[in-house]
């Protein structure tokens, strides 16, 4: 579910002067940067060996900024780890199924181009970082299903349909806040949509049981 986050290895997104000392978890943040560029391809092994020696031994925000100021942003997760946040993401795919479940990062946009597949996107997990999400689409055959929760509400009024549907539970209160808005737009055709909350465990169901 949405959390509390932050860039890794950005000082001054926080609001932190660059003179102030580093603390090991500063340190720690910026490794993972580096790590993740690496991985990408975006540093040499040899840049990144100077990077990471250079991050180690840095004494101030100011000195770890410096190091990841030509890296495009990355976020930290909620329990501290660094993710890469996609600007957008594409599910591209006929014919089976496809899952985005546990924490998978959320991307800025989402692009499905799909026929007789069926997509789900659970957000019980995952890692959000941004109060919009928009998916576009080009569905033919097959369901989207979106597995929410509390504080995420979907947006369908830019969908167009041609012998599709859509379905979802009763609306939330008006009044509740909104953490993630959910806009889908483009077109499906011959399928439909699912929007649900997730489902409760068997020690869940228990818990609510009536006495």
């Amino acid at each position: 579910m949405p959390g509390d986050t932050s860039s890794a290895g950005k000082p001054h997104d926080l609001g932190v002067s660059p003179a102030f000392r580093a603390s090991h978890a500063d340190r720690e943040r910026t490794v993972d940067v580096l790590r993740l560029a690496a991985g990408d391809g975006r540093l040499t092994a040899a840049e990144l060996d100077e990077r990471l020696e250079a991050a180690l031994t840095a004494r101030t925000i100011g000195e770890l900024a410096e190091l990841t100021a030509d890296l495009p942003p990355v976020t930290a997760a909620p329990d501290g780890a660094a993710v890469e946040v996609k600007d957008v993401a594409r599910i591209v795919q006929q014919g089976g199924s496809v899952h985005r479940d546990s924490r998978w990062v959320v991307p800025r946009r989402l692009e499905i181009q799909s026929s007789w597949c069926d997509v789900t996107l659970d957000f019980t997990e995952a890692v959000i970082t941004q109060d919009v999400l928009r998916i576009d689409m080009d569905m033919r055959g097959g369901t989207l299903l979106l597995v929410t929760g509390p504080g995420i509400a979907v947006n369908t009024e830019s969908l167009a349909m041609t012998y599709g549907k859509v379905k979802r539970p009763r609306a939330a209160d008006p009044g509740a806040p909104i953490a993630l808005q959910i806009g889908l737009v483009g077109h499906i055709s011959f399928g439909r949509v699912v929007v649900r909350s997730p489902r409760r465990t068997l020690r869940q169901g228990l818990l609510h049981r009536p006495g």
